[in-house]
């Protein structure tokens, strides 16, 4: 994840610093605030979503941190005064049942299953916060203007990490350098950059919504490529928190988001 936002970040460098010179220079003390505080969330949801992955199912980690719909239509609640609706609050409920469900199913599995359980669900309060900012400052700024200082300070924090824990950042092989590149143009640049527009456009609540064929997706390669079957209660539990999204998705339709 270091590397993937470093080198997003390098390659927007110079059309950031080019096009969009005079609209970085313009930013406010808040918005820069906000802005570095958008990046620092992003690296907490990769770095924790990560290394959720090494203690729990592919299964239960991506659709742990597909909750994060709720908690953006939960925090645009409490923080943005906008009004919960029935169904968002019934889906919260029944999503939070299959968090439950997928954490007491791993209770069996040792202690390292739930720690990832729980990583995962900070993995998606990070990126709720990282969405709703988004929405604030997307509604002022151009695209390139907000993904560059926010995915440079996700590198740079990440990077910090990766340093301090010693974690190996060179001697891939030159096969490894091309993933790596082709993750920063890809998911990063292309998909996250993509999900970052529509914050214009749409409502975090929604936005956060449309992101979510990636637990079906996720946990299909995992069988496929990896051999993990999802458990019984990952299935269960997986199915409960979807069905919580979609009722919630009924009161958060694409229209325009407010600034």
């Amino acid at each position: 994840a270091a590397w993937r936002l470093t080198l997003a970040s390098l390659v927007l460098a110079p059309f950031a610093l080019t096009m969009r010179r005079a609209e970085l220079r313009s930013l406010t003390r808040r918005e820069w605030a906000l802005a570095l505080g958008a990046g620092c969330l992003l690296a907490v949801h990769f770095a924790t979503w990560i290394i959720s992955l090494s203690l729990t199912s592919v299964a239960a980690s991506v659709v742990l941190v597909a909750i994060s719909p709720l908690f953006v239509g939960l925090a645009s609640h409490l923080l943005l005064k906008e009004r919960l609706t029935r169904p968002t609050s019934i889906g919260l409920i029944v999503a939070m049942v299959g968090s439950a469900v997928i954490g007491w199913g791993d209770l069996g599995e040792g202690s390292h299953r739930l720690l990832g359980d729980l990583l995962a669900l900070v993995g998606a309060l990070a990126v709720a916060g990282y969405f709703l900012i988004g929405r604030r400052l997307r509604a002022r700024l151009s695209l390139l203007g907000y993904v560059f200082p926010v995915y440079a300070t996700a590198a740079v924090v990440l990077m910090g990490a990766a340093a301090l824990t010693r974690a190996p950042l060179t001697g891939y092989p030159a096969s490894t350098w091309l993933w790596l590149l082709l993750l920063a143009l890809g998911p990063q640049i292309v998909g996250h950059s993509s999900l970052n527009w529509a914050l214009r456009h749409l409502t975090a609540t929604y936005v956060t919504i449309a992101a979510l064929g990636e637990p079906l997706g996720s946990t299909l390669l995992a069988w496929l490529v990896l051999a993990e079957p999802p458990t019984l209660m990952a299935v269960v539990g997986g199915g409960l928190i979807l069905v919580g999204i979609v009722i919630a998705s009924r009161s958060s339709g694409p229209q325009e988001a407010e600034p």
